[in-house]
């Protein structure tokens, strides 16, 4: 049996200190693109969070995921931006990320996505442009219908857990399937019709 160690105050601060870390790596970025003037969005998990938060705090799901969008042609000015502020640019298992200083291990990162590029080959759509996205108060975020669309694309656990989120306070219903592609559609009713799996 696995002991549990940490206790009190001691696992409290470890809590709140890794929920802080996501966070400050994500607003590094953010601040850094803009400043540089680097055409982005906010992706994944973090742009979830950003949506559901605008009707239901209560509902809002912690991520260590901090992913951004951008178009192929900028990655090397970011890697420029961002390896100035302490990041460090790898590419490993097909992944682009900026590790967070020279010591991090891959999930403390951040994600590169790149625009209208498909993630996988058979997926059914590519990812949107950069410039289907909202301002958000100090960054920018992927717009909610494209966001929807990428997590339909993905459909991996963790994207029908925050399409269930999106479900629950009703940012998305059943006027959105028909709003993509037929196998999309399909994946969102399914979500619909059985949201307890």
């Amino acid at each position: 049996m696995t002991a549990f160690h940490l206790t009190g105050d001691a696992l409290w601060e470890r809590m709140d200190r890794a929920v802080e870390k996501v966070r400050a790596r994500l607003e590094r970025t953010t601040t850094c693109l803009e400043q540089a003037g680097i055409p982005y969005a906010v992706s994944g998990g973090h742009a979830v969070r950003a949506w559901v938060a605008q009707v239901d705090e209560a509902a809002v799901r912690t991520t260590r995921d901090v992913d951004i969008l951008l178009r192929r042609e900028d990655l090397p000015a970011a890697v420029e931006a961002m390896e100035q502020i302490g990041f460090v640019y790898r590419k490993a298992a097909g992944i682009d990320m900026f590790l967070d200083g020279e010591a991090a291990k891959p999930r403390d990162s951040v994600h590169l996505l790149f625009a209208n590029e498909k993630v996988q080959d058979n997926y059914a759509t590519a990812t949107p442009d950069v410039d289907e996205s909202t301002f958000a108060e100090g960054f920018r975020v992927v717009e909610l219908e494209a966001l929807v669309r990428m997590k339909l694309t993905s459909f991996r656990r963790k994207d029908q857990m925050h399409l269930l989120d999106m479900i629950d306070v009703e940012l998305i219903d059943a006027s959105w399937v028909t709003r993509y592609p037929t196998s999309l559609g399909e994946r969102l009713q399914e979500l619909l019709d059985d949201p307890q799996g």
